[in-house]
């Protein structure tokens, strides 16, 4: 750099034999980068107006932000160079290019953070796999890791220190975390598996086994996590339930097709009672809730022939799988009303006990 600024000089000033006085160098230096600086802001600034009422700026403002900031960085890198080289000082180098390289890194993640919501946006949300989505959430959670993992190593290289002792070590203390967190690993591979199987959405209403004694045993889920799902009961209990546990049971959605489902009430009759008004009646009493599906239409079966009774069953479809039990208890209610207001038995188990007495 300073055979450089001597030439320079030299071919301004041909006759004169005296090298470039330092100072003057680093005037130089300076002078250009504040020229470069001004210049780079004014393209900037040219570029913003022009460009910031496009789709991707407009919702991405901080592009031009990283964008100058980058541009700045630059900058101060090639005058630091400049200014290094000019004094001949290696250790200062390489901390300087050290520096340099996590500032770089820092720049590098700030733009990974904000494309990965625009590709999600606009590539990710149009395709029907679920594999992408699955790529960009787990991008979004350990691209800065790695990012800041590449940096330091690449800054400890430059720096002349040998990794291939950390390198060594980290992989010995990766085996041993291993297998001391297995449990949390198992976790974090079967968050996974639900994030590609999707088995169930956000919002989806599914059984849960681990409810607590005489609680809701269903909910709504409300984040699906790397290491565990988060489910909403009706009594408005949150549990946290492991992704390991999840993958090893049963998963039943309610809503994960469609929105409607059929729900079964049973009911008994006498049997000395009359089947058909029997039947007539529950079905009335089905079509008086707003969201019982008059197609397909309620159905009544019988199902089993009882010790005391004629076992029938009630099946209704309903619109919205949140009213199940709003829909049982007000058939199971009214039913009982209806039934006593016509004269049908709803008959209970009797025994006959006869004494005999013995003289």
């Amino acid at each position: 750099m300073e055979d450089f600024f001597n030439r320079f000089y030299n071919q301004i000033f041909p006759h004169s034999g005296t090298p470039l006085n330092p100072v003057i160098q680093i005037l130089i230096i300076l002078v250009s980068a504040a020229i470069a600086w001004w210049i780079f802001n004014a393209v900037i600034g040219r570029l913003k107006k022009k460009y910031r009422d496009r789709p991707f700026f407009e919702k991405n403002e901080q592009i031009f932000i990283l964008i100058k900031r980058a541009g700045h960085y630059s900058i101060l890198i090639l005058v630091g160079i400049s200014l290094l080289n000019l004094f001949q000082a290696p250790m200062a180098e390489k901390i300087f290019f050290a520096f340099m390289i996590i500032l770089l890194s820092i720049i590098a993640n700030s733009i990974v953070n904000i494309l990965i919501p625009y590709v999600e946006q606009h590539l990710a949300d149009k395709t029907d796999t679920q594999v992408d989505d699955v790529i960009l959430d787990l991008s979004s959670k350990f691209s800065g890791v790695i990012i800041y993992a590449t940096g330091i190593i690449l800054a400890l290289d430059v720096l002349g220190l040998n990794i291939m002792p950390f390198v060594a070590g980290a992989g010995v203390a990766g085996i041993a975390i291993g297998f001391a967190a297995k449990d949390t690993l198992s976790n974090l591979i079967a968050g996974i598996l639900l994030i590609m199987d999707r088995p169930f959405e956000v919002g989806d209403r599914i059984e849960i086994w681990t409810a607590p004694k005489n609680s809701a045993t269903w909910g709504d889920v409300i984040d699906i996590g790397l290491r565990a799902t988060k489910i909403k009961t009706t009594d408005n209990i949150v549990i946290i339930i492991p992704n390991n546990e999840i993958m090893m049971r049963d998963i039943i959605n309610y809503t994960t097709i469609t929105k409607e489902i059929r729900v079964r009430i049973p009911i008994g009759i006498a049997y000395d009672a009359d089947i058909k008004k029997a039947k007539a009646l529950i079905i009335k009493v089905a079509l008086e809730l707003d969201w019982a599906m008059r197609e397909p239409a309620p159905k009544v079966v019988v199902r089993n022939f009882g010790e005391s009774a004629v076992d029938l069953q009630a099946r209704i479809w309903i619109s919205n799988p949140r009213r199940r039990m709003d829909t049982i208890s007000h058939v199971t209610d009214r039913v009982k009303e209806v039934f006593q207001e016509e004269g049908i038995e709803i008959p209970y188990p009797k025994r006959d006990i006869y004494i005999k007495r013995e003289e």
